[in-house]
């Protein structure tokens, strides 16, 4: 099968990236005092890059802060060696994995342990060889990454690439959060006595980390960048919504987003731990073994319809105040600056590519709050757009990944940026060999490589991606999205030469999106 070919070359670039993600050393890094802990890193000097992983941001998140916001993490004695990655945090297959992205493969294969002690990140420096910091330091960028908020882990990637696509002008930290059930447990229990959105009030808590340490090592927190990928893109999103766009203290300069993921609110009632009947629910999960727990995690989220997920975040009130589309749509969001770039055929791997249904009745499997009149609009929108398999390809791909995406451009207006990934197959998630590009991207063109890595580091570094800061950068002028509906097309020609030119965007993919805004009630984005 195609998809199957395709996802096991997913998953063999993860694997590539995944062996190269612990440098070599050969010296030790200087020892950095945070207060609560001294660390101390690890010098590559063959890439002239310093890490430190597996920092702590945070405290344990087990017994009683098991779903409570993360706390401070307590004082550690001695000097932490920096120099192993961190625990993942326990992670759970997506919907019918045998359309998942981000198999479990790779997490399965790698020597680092699950646990719920993994409230870690990792900071990529230039090393001792480098000079030229500038007086307030190094911007940086925060990678959060994917994997449909029930898996993935730093270690998944190598943060010295992106530091050294910058020409060592930047910082990269990666961090980690609560998946599945651990992080995203929904409910009134939850919301009584604990906290909703574990996962993205983790991720809320390392930009807190980001903006309190980052100078130790050379960064300026007025100077951050947030970046993720799938559901990390997404959790960029909701960070732009957290507190109906208004933030205080900002945690961010710039986003940008690589498919941003906004799927339906989805949840299932977690069955199985004996709880059901407690008279205080939440108690009586926090005293749960943790084993069981993990096995609920795994188990539920196989038998989710693909394309959705049973852990998203949700509406909570307080950090996320309403409906991602309604804070959009006022136009009032965090940060100043936006870069937001989506693959060609985003919905493919989340679709049944041998699906018999109607697509009146797809979009209701996907969309379970819509009637007749929503699906029937959405049916129209698309009945000249091939097969129903073509049809049902295109509505995941545009509701879920591509509208939203432009509902952000739209607010951020003339400081706002777009571009297209379409290196065959074109596929979610095959955009990600290009920003972590020492697993060898399969299409291995240093021309290229150079004009769609370097596009991001410009945006943390300069606030644009319109700054060619490598010589020889074939990528043309590059006009913000408002100006003429600008994008950037990313992709090789028929006899494998880059190709990187502008367009504009299509005016009927538009209105389709002003349809899926409009109905956005009903899909509970």
């Amino acid at each position: 099968m195609l998809i199957k070919a395709n996802l096991l070359a997913l998953s063999q670039a993860l694997l590539a990236l995944e062996a190269l993600s612990s440098p070599a050393t050969t010296e030790s890094a200087p020892i950095i005092d945070l207060g609560y802990a001294r660390y101390q890193g690890s010098v590559d000097t063959a890439t002239n890059i310093t890490s430190f992983l597996g920092i702590r941001y945070a405290a344990p998140p087990v017994g009683d802060f098991r779903w409570a916001a993360p706390q401070p993490p307590s004082t550690i004695a001695g000097v932490q060696q920096a120099t192993t990655q961190p625990n993942n945090c326990y992670q759970a297959p997506i919907g019918n994995s045998s359309t998942n992205p981000y198999e479990n493969t790779s997490t399965r294969k790698r020597a680092v342990s699950q646990s719920e002690d993994c409230l870690f990140l990792n900071v990529y420096t230039p090393g001792s060889e480098v000079v030229a910091t500038p007086s307030g330091g190094l911007p940086v960028v925060v990678w959060i990454h994917g994997g449909g908020y029930i898996s993935g882990a730093a270690s998944l990637y190598n943060g010295a690439d992106l530091t050294m696509e910058s020409n060592y002008g930047v910082i990269t930290v990666l961090v980690q959060y609560r998946l599945g059930l651990f992080g995203f447990l929904p409910g009134k229990a939850v919301k009584e006595g604990g906290a909703l959105n574990a996962g993205l009030l983790d991720q809320n808590y390392a930009l807190q980390w980001v903006q309190a340490y980052i100078s130790s090592f050379g960064g300026d927190p007025t100077k951050v960048t947030i970046w993720g990928q799938s559901a990390g893109a997404g959790s960029v999103l909701q960070h732009l919504v957290a507190h109906g766009g208004n933030t205080q203290p900002p945690l961010f300069r710039a986003a940008m987003t690589s498919s941003a993921f906004l799927p339906m609110v989805y949840s299932e009632v977690v069955d199985g731990t004996n709880c059901t009947s407690s008279s205080d629910t939440l108690y009586c999960l926090r005293a749960a073994d943790v084993n069981t727990l993990q096995t609920l995690n795994y188990n539920i989220n196989p038998d989710s319809f693909p394309g959705t997920v049973v852990f998203p975040p949700v509406v909570d009130g307080t950090f996320i105040v309403e409906r991602p589309t309604v804070t959009i749509s006022k136009g009032r969001l965090n940060g100043n600056y936006l870069l937001a770039v989506t693959n060609s055929h985003e919905g493919n791997l989340f679709v049944n590519q041998s699906m018999t249904l109607d697509i009146a009745d797809y979009v209701k499997m996907i969309f379970p709050n819509f009637g007749y009149a929503q699906a029937a609009g959405a049916a129209m929108m698309y009945q000249n757009q091939g097969s129903n398999v073509d049809q049902a390809n295109l509505v995941i791909s545009e509701s879920i990944f591509v509208c939203p995406t432009y509902y952000l451009l739209k607010a951020f207006g003339k400081q706002a940026w777009k571009g297209e990934f379409s290196i065959p197959p074109g596929l979610h998630g095959t955009d990600v060999a290009y920003y972590f590009t020492s697993g060898s991207p399969p299409y291995n063109n240093s021309q290229f490589i150079t004009a769609f890595s370097n596009s991001f580091m410009a945006m943390v570094m300069d606030k644009t991606p319109d700054d060619r800061y490598t010589p020889g950068d074939i990528t043309p002028s590059w006009n913000s999205w408002q100006h003429g509906f600008a994008e950037m097309m990313f992709n090789e020609t028929s006899a494998g030469a880059p190709d990187v030119y502008t367009f504009k965007t299509d005016r009927a993919l538009l209105e389709r999106c002003a349809y899926w805004q409009n109905v956005s009630a009903y899909s509970a984005q």
